[in-house]
């Protein structure tokens, strides 16, 4: 019963992520960073939290190894193939540890409870905080009843499932891999269902958690939500870090101010082992965190009583056009500098509709742009769909006269009326060809007489 549960979570989970419940559809927008602003990341993709609108990007759907931001998939998988997450516990096996040994992994220290029963509780967090491998995979041993690559299998099947289009899986830690690789937009669509799941986002924000039974806490490899490090940045929270030579320094994170919140992905920031150490992806995150906390805010573009646009409607009494507006309230995220000529809005509604119209009957869409006024560039914010603004009835003499104006003007109409004509024409010039003839057969009957 418990697993039919779960699937249904899942299920319903992975609805709200893919389809949202908003019928404002947010666009691809990159606003220009200032000019001191420089990010080392290769990979970057800055996204509204509140909207879903992206407010920069860079190479965000370039396909580049995940290191261990991996591990975000991994607890959605672990958290929902484990019937009691509170209750159960696993047995850590040597063979499981020795799988890590010389791999130069992450470690949480299992090898001190080998042969021991961990709290599931536990191994999540030695999984996110301090991001252990041998966390990783003793919960994918224990889901995969002893083979890792059945718990693999199923971290594809969930990106998949997600919409992941660009993401691949060859292990549940992300020591590195070629066949293993995601994009910073598909993370983003991992890190938002994982955020709906319970104790995700607590667990990815702990900076120091002891397990059951040991004397030393964990602690966070996340330096930006340490307040004992150079690289704390007071309104980040979580979410995982990660870090191979070939991946690069990777960061997945959120940062709130001031009623706005942004997830932040960067990948492949420059790191090699003993040689270019610098943490680039906290000082990116902190960069772009300060930009978009202060220079951008959420803005109502349109409400749901400001008429968009008209357009004509016909079969109404006393009425031949509608005002449309907005089916939701157009919230999007703007410059705090911007003027009016930022802002375009272009319409694609039908030349003309025809009663009876519903306030709740969507017959068009507006979509919003960002028009830089230097280049004249212009990109899409959102999309809304349009609404009539008032309920308008049929009228029966109106589409009565209409339809029978439309029958008059229509060419089979006038193709019969056509037809006719000619055959009158033709009755007609036959009638005075049969008289004529009528009549010179009674002149020359009279002529004979005589």
């Amino acid at each position: 019963m418990k697993k039919i549960s779960i699937r249904i979570f899942s299920v319903i989970m992975t609805l709200l992520v893919l389809f949202g419940i908003s019928a404002v559809s947010v666009g691809a927008l990159s606003f220009p960073l200032p000019s001191d602003l420089k990010v080392m990341s290769k990979s970057v993709l800055l996204v509204s939290m509140d909207t879903g609108q992206t407010v920069y990007e860079k190479e965000a759907d370039t396909k580049m190894y995940p290191a261990s931001t991996t591990k975000i998939m991994t607890y959605i998988v672990a958290y929902e193939n484990i019937d009691d997450v509170e209750n159960t516990r696993i047995k850590v096996k040597q063979s499981v540890i020795d799988e890590l040994l010389n791999t130069g992994s992450s470690m949480a220290y299992l090898s001190d409870h080998v042969g021991e029963s961990v709290k599931v509780m536990d191994l999540l967090y030695s999984l996110m905080v301090p991001s252990g491998n041998d966390a990783a995979m003793v919960l994918a041993d224990y889901i995969g009843n002893g083979d890792v690559q059945v718990f693999v299998d199923k971290m594809n099947e969930k990106a998949k499932e997600l919409g992941c289009e660009n993401t691949h899986f060859a292990n549940p830690d992300g020591l590195h891999d070629k066949d293993h690789y995601t994009t910073a937009r598909d993370l983003v669509k991992m890190t938002n269902y994982a955020l709906k799941l319970p104790n995700f986002k607590k667990i990815s924000n702990t900076v120091s958690y002891t397990c059951e039974g040991d004397d030393t806490p964990l602690k966070t490899t996340n330096f930006l939500i340490d307040p004992n490090t150079e690289y704390y940045y007071m309104y980040a929270e979580g979410i995982k870090t990660g870090t191979t030579d070939e991946a690069g320094r990777c960061l997945v994170t959120t940062g709130s101010a001031d009623g706005q919140s942004y997830m932040l992905i960067l990948l492949g920031a420059p790191y090699k082992e003993g040689e270019q150490e610098e943490y680039y992806t906290f000082s990116d995150a902190a960069s772009l965190f300060r930009w978009c906390l202060t220079s951008l805010e959420l803005t109502n573009v349109k409400t749901t009583e400001t008429p968009i646009c008209e357009t004509n409607v016909k079969y109404a009494m006393n009425k031949s056009k509608v005002n449309l507006v907005p089916e939701k309230n157009l919230n999007v995220i703007l410059p705090t500098d911007r003027t009016p000529e930022n802002i375009e809005v272009e319409t694609d509604v039908p030349e003309e509709l025809e009663a009876p119209l519903k306030t709740d009957q969507v017959v068009g869409t507006a979509t919003v742009y960002y028009v830089d006024t230097k280049t004249g560039d212009k990109q899409e914010i959102a999309t809304v769909n349009l609404l009539p603004s008032e309920n308008i009835d049929r009228s029966g003499i109106m589409a009565f006269w209409e339809t029978f104006l439309e029958i008059l003007k229509s060419w089979w109409f006038l193709f019969v009326i056509g037809i006719i004509l000619l055959v009158l024409i033709i009755y007609f010039i036959a009638s005075r060809i049969h008289r004529a003839r009528k009549k010179k057969n009674r002149d020359v009957k009279r002529y004979r007489n005589f």
